[in-house]
Parts: structure tokens; C-alpha cells; sequence
């Protein structure tokens, strides 16, 4: 059970101290938003070359771009370990997987809340990770939408059809009330923004979401 805190809750003048202030957790997730693929505009390669430096724990990039077959690549040769497109926005995915993990990363599909798994369950083979929107991408701080988590189940499913180490991540709204169903759904990395950041000890938020996550693995 992995948690991956979101920088998007974090304050953006002080990014160095905030990735350090979550350095208990597995992943710091950096949510890059270009305005086109999503109606917000975050941070771009500069910025996340300049975290990928400081951070003390490995950065896990989730890309909420148009072109991604053009511009992922990037994130991972800039040293992201982990780097997630959108399947929506991808012309060629499989190939794009395939490069994502020839740079060194770890290759991730995201799937909006509005896009079904079962088209894509095929190219499990060239993933390390699926990633399930639990709110519509964007924005921070939006409510955890419980109609994913039959989404979670059928991809967690399909993984365990599968074999092979792939990870279910879920990402929006989620929190200490809702954690322990997105891991009895199936899920294994968390990605918790104003949960962690809006705590006053963010340390032992991540230990709490971790422990609440930890009651509810799947074997």
C-alpha cells in the first residue's frame, strides 16, 4: 500500500520544504496541467527537472496533457519514475509505454471518471500501473465520486488475470473517510492531496492513511 501525496494542495513558492514535508510518503504525484486537456494550468518539465533534484522521494508525474505521445517522454528522461498519460489524449499508447520504460520510468494509463477500462484491458502487458480517476481532473479538493470504485474492482480484477506486478492507483477526494474502500475495491497506491497537506502534521496523515489502507489489502 503506497502513498502518493499530491503537490497540488502544496504551497507553490515553497515546493522544496513541501516535498519534504511528505518525505515519509512513497511518491510525491505531480499533476501537470497544460489548460487544454483540463481547464487548469499547473507546472510544466522545468519546474518538475527542478523537483525531480530536490525531492527526497520519487516523483510520480501525471500528465493531464493533449500530446502526450510527444511530450511524456520528457518526464521520464528528466528522471520522474513513475509517469502517467491519459488514455484519452494518447494516439499511440502501447508504443508510448513502451518508451516511457525504455527511459527508465515506470509506464501508467489514466482513465477519466467517463472512460470505461474494459477497451483498454490489452495493453496491460506494456503497464506498470493503472490510474482511476475518482473525481473529474483538474482541480484540487473535489469530492470522491463512489461510482469509480466498480471501475477499481473490474481493473484490480483484470490485473490479478493478468499477473505481473501492475499497480491500481486512485486519485481525487481521497482521504481518511474514504481510504478504506478504495483499498477493499482493489486499489494499492493512494494519492491524497489537501489530506495531507491540509493537516497540520502531515507525517502522521500519511501514517494514518496508510494504516487505514493497510486493514483493507487484497492478498
Amino acid at each position: 500500500m503506497q502513498i502518493s501525496p499530491s503537490i497540488l494542495s502544496a504551497d507553490f513558492a515553497n515546493l522544496e520544504a513541501e516535498l519534504k514535508r511528505i518525505s515519509d510518503a512513497d511518491w510525491a504525484h505531480v499533476d501537470v496541467m497544460d489548460g487544454h486537456f483540463v481547464p487548469n494550468l499547473t507546472i510544466g518539465l522545468p519546474v518538475v527537472e527542478a523537483l525531480v533534484k530536490v525531492s527526497p522521494i520519487p516523483l510520480d508525474a501525471h500528465l493531464m496533457i493533449d500530446d502526450p505521445d510527444r511530450w511524456a517522454p520528457g518526464y521520464a528522461e528528466a528522471g520522474c519514475r513513475s509517469v502517467t498519460f491519459h488514455i484519452e489524449a494518447a494516439a499511440d499508447p502501447r508504443r508510448l509505454a513502451r518508451e516511457l520504460r525504455a527511459a527508465g520510468s515506470r509506464a501508467a494509463m489514466a482513465l477519466k471518471p467517463g472512460t470505461a477500462f474494459a477497451p483498454y484491458e490489452e495493453l496491460l502487458p506494456d503497464l506498470d500501473m493503472v490510474l482511476v480517476m475518482t473525481v473529474e481532473p483538474g482541480f484540487g479538493g473535489q469530492s470522491f465520486m463512489e461510482d469509480q470504485l466498480g471501475k477499481v474492482r473490474q481493473v484490480h480484477e483484470a490485473v490479478v488475470r493478468h499477473g505481473g506486478e501492475i499497480w491500481v492507483q486512485v486519485d481525487g477526494g481521497v482521504s481518511a473517510e474514504t481510504i478504506e474502500r478504495c483499498a477493499d475495491a482493489g486499489a494499492d497506491v493512494f494519492v491524497a492531496g489537501s489530506a495531507v497537506y491540509g493537516a497540520d502534521d502531515a507525517a502522521s496523515a500519511i501514517d494514518e492513511l496508510r494504516r487505514l489502507a493497510d486493514r483493507h489489502q487484497h492478498p
